[in-house]
């Protein structure tokens, strides 16, 4: 979690600042696509804001209503996040955009436009190489991609996604602010503006596909899977590991439930002596796994070996 905030509280500084000159220089610029990125800057601020409330949030102790605790209100957030970055910046951005086309303004003196974007493109750039050290730090050795899809901590990938979008948004707001300027045509400052607003919904849509997944009820992997079998099925006590059922509660947190079939000859102190065992064993290895629940259940095989009777 200690990365994470170091990342948001990086990005939280830069988009501040950078929103409230961006929108001074599109007043004086009168240039649509820099108040485009002014929102943008603007929308990612108060996103900051809220992974930061979703942070302290999803720490919260358990209590009666909550028994396994509040870590799923990342997730929640992180879901608001994605669906804000559409919304007000994305969907702001485009109309924006189509108005300007539409109706071009004529383009004031764009000095204050160029000094705003080398700033902000250091800005954003610093922030955005934070958030790549930091996640970089996470991802063990997987893809970028992969890593991504992985994680079960949106606050680190949404931070790295908002300021890649905002580092290529200043790009294109550029190149078209100075073709447009060079050249007098006055849409292309609308249709940066267009462009920045596709760029971020595109950005919110995958953000809100893997938040959503989390917020769902997302479970641990395969590799995982395979070796709390491989634990399981090695006690002596353990006819047949049946089910696995688990969810993340936070990104530091797991809910297991096992359901096992024991040797016939247990009582129940020695099916009581087992779950003790088994859970230790699992929370012994993997840490992240806070709540084991495990419910024993018969297992019969008919007299075709190969069909199994779960009962």
């Amino acid at each position: 979690m200690a990365s994470s905030n170091k990342s948001i509280y990086s990005a939280l500084g830069a988009n501040l600042l950078i929103a409230l000159t961006k929108f001074v220089a599109g007043f004086f610029s009168n240039s649509a696509a820099m108040i485009a990125e002014g929102i943008h800057s603007l929308v990612d601020t108060a996103n900051q804001i809220l992974l930061l409330f979703g942070l302290q949030q999803s720490r919260k102790k358990p209590d009666a209503t909550h028994p396994f605790g509040y870590g799923k209100e990342l997730y929640f957030y992180s879901f608001i996040v994605s669906i804000l970055i559409f919304g007000l910046g994305g969907g702001v951005s485009i109309f924006q955009g189509i108005t300007h086309i539409i109706h071009p303004d004529k383009g004031g003196d764009p000095t204050w436009s160029y000094v705003v974007l080398a700033i902000s493109v250091v800005f954003e750039g610093s922030s955005l190489i934070i958030a790549a050290k930091e996640f970089n730090k996470l991802r063990d050795n997987l893809s970028w991609w992969h890593a991504i899809t992985k994680s079960k901590d949106p606050s680190t990938f949404l931070v790295l996604f908002e300021d890649s979008a905002a580092v290529i948004g200043l790009v294109i707001v550029a190149i078209c602010l100075y073709i447009g300027h060079t050249y007098q045509i006055d849409y292309l400052d609308g249709l940066a503006s267009l462009l920045v607003g596709i760029l971020l919904i595109c950005v919110s849509l995958i953000l809100a596909r893997e938040s959503r997944s989390l917020l769902m009820g997302e479970g641990i992997g395969t590799a995982t899977k395979k070796r709390i079998t491989e634990i399981v099925e090695q006690d002596v006590d353990v006819l047949k590991l049946m089910h696995i059922l688990s969810t993340y509660q936070s990104p530091s947190e797991v809910v297991l439930m096992l359901i096992i079939s024991f040797q016939n000859n247990l009582d129940t102190k020695g099916i009581n002596n087992a779950i003790i065992r088994i859970r230790n064993l699992v929370k012994d290895e993997y840490g992240l796994i806070h709540f084991v629940i495990i419910q024993p259940d018969t297992f019969m095989e008919r007299v075709n070996p190969n069909v199994q009777l779960y009962i």
